[in-house]
């Protein structure tokens, strides 16, 4: 009995003149695509960390120069408000004086209540800038 080899086995190929299967290319291309997909993934994870990293800095830089600017307006308003109530404090003075002091001929005191009328405006607005301010 002799048995015909040739249709079994069919033509040997050598690797290099054979043609990759279907499924090995499908199998490389969806490979491919997940490793691209993973890699924009993790990349976009790392700009984002990054953004928020840099965001917070600005806020954190911004925020104490706010605090910085806060600070020395308030310091400002304290000293302009104690220059004013020094000169109200003044004031009064002169005018229990002039009030002590006038008679029926002279009235300066109406000079001294505009005056005194007038620094008491100054000090309620500035009193006002210092409220909203805190």
């Amino acid at each position: 009995m002799s048995y015909d080899t040739e249709l079994a086995t069919g033509p040997n190929r050598s690797r290099k003149t054979r043609k990759p299967s279907a499924k090995g290319i499908v199998l490389i291309w969806i490979l491919l695509i997940g490793a691209g997909g993973a890699s924009a993934y993790v990349y976009s994870n790392h700009l984002k960390d990054a953004m928020v990293r840099q965001m917070d800095a600005r806020i954190q830089a911004k925020t104490a120069e706010l605090k910085a600017d806060y600070s020395a307006q308030l310091s400002a308003l304290n000293t302009e408000i104690a220059t004013l109530q020094s000169k109200v404090q003044t004031f009064n003075e002169l005018l229990e004086f002039t009030k002590d002091n006038t008679t029926n001929k002279t009235d300066n005191s109406n000079k001294l209540y505009t005056q005194l009328n007038e620094v008491k405006k100054q000090l309620a607005e500035l009193q006002k800038k210092m409220d909203l301010l805190k």
